[in-house]
């Protein structure tokens, strides 16, 4: 099946908000090339026009139409669309990737040679393919029959999962549904971090919440997320600060406290090294360019 459809149907229903009646479904209509920063959750995106290079700690990651990207865990990335344009949007559609119905499609799918294999990247592209774009632009159409789509959702959402279990990236979805697998063990600690980004990190007790020994889990963190814990904290904490920011640009010292920094002269200098410019200036830029992050 063509891009066409998929294309025609986001165009349509695309708003500023990504969230759609559907439960777990995002859509995207992005216009400008400007770079922007984000924390991804576990998540399926197919892309339907234009393309997207992403960067994960020194990875560079690129997809493009009819390709998809899948997200493993929760992290910080960084990144931008190529070539958007108001003529030639980029256009794609996100569908979060639930574990517990991994999990259960696990018990029908082909076995896999063995569970236990070595963590990788979060982030893995791959040809979106005849059968997984069909039942893509499958889940869109219900956007037009929400009586509908409150029944048949759950059911296409299923056999996207099961394009992904039966498909060429099948491995790296496996993980996001097994328990026990090094990508969920990691996946513990980056929600942790994210949900408590302000407290102070300790890598023994990390590993304590994998149920790994400290250098297993500093190896398995890092093939994972590609930067070490500190410095997945830091990203974390940044990006929090940028969003609250957004609400409080004459509180530069405050959001820094607020979201883990004693000193307000390493949050500013930490804070330009990642956006390009000091707290105060990038939180006025940022609020004369419209609500939201780029």
């Amino acid at each position: 099946m063509s891009l066409d459809e998929m294309r025609r149907l986001i165009t349509t229903h695309a708003r500023p908000e990504p969230r759609t009646r559907i439960d777990g479904l995002f859509l995207s209509r992005v216009e400008t090339q400007e770079p922007h920063h984000s924390l991804a959750d576990p998540l399926l995106v197919v892309m339907a026009q234009g393309g997207k290079r992403l960067l994960l700690g020194d990875d560079v990651v690129e997809y493009g139409a009819g390709q998809f990207l899948v997200v493993t865990t929760d992290v910080p990335v960084s990144g931008h669309f190529i070539g958007a344009t108001q003529q030639t949007p980029a256009l794609g559609m996100g569908l979060v990737l639930r574990p517990a119905v991994i999990a259960e499609l696990l018990l029908e799918a082909p076995a896999a040679p063995s569970s236990r294999v070595p963590p990788g990247p979060a982030l893995a592209t791959g040809d979106a393919g005849a059968d997984l774009i069909d039942a893509a632009t499958r889940l869109l159409r219900l956007l037009d029959d929400p009586a509908g789509a409150r029944v048949l959702a759950p059911l296409v959402e299923r056999e996207i999962l099961w394009r992904l279990l039966t498909g060429p990236r099948s491995a790296v979805v496996r993980q996001i549904g097994l328990a026990d697998s090094s990508t969920a063990q990691i996946g513990r600690v980056t929600r942790w971090i994210r949900d408590n980004y302000a407290e102070p990190v300790r890598v023994e007790e990390l590993a304590r919440m994998a149920g790994m020994s400290a250098a297993a889990f500093h190896r398995h963190f890092r093939a994972v997320t590609r930067m070490s814990p500190l410095q997945f904290q830091k990203r974390i904490r940044l990006q929090e600060a940028r969003s609250l920011l957004l609400a409080r640009p004459d509180d530069v010292a405050g959001v820094g406290h607020l979201v883990g920094y004693d000193s307000p002269s390493q949050f500013s200098r930490e804070y330009r090294r990642l956006f390009g410019a000091p707290p105060g200036r990038d939180a006025v830029r940022l609020r004369a360019a419209g609500s939201g992050l780029p």
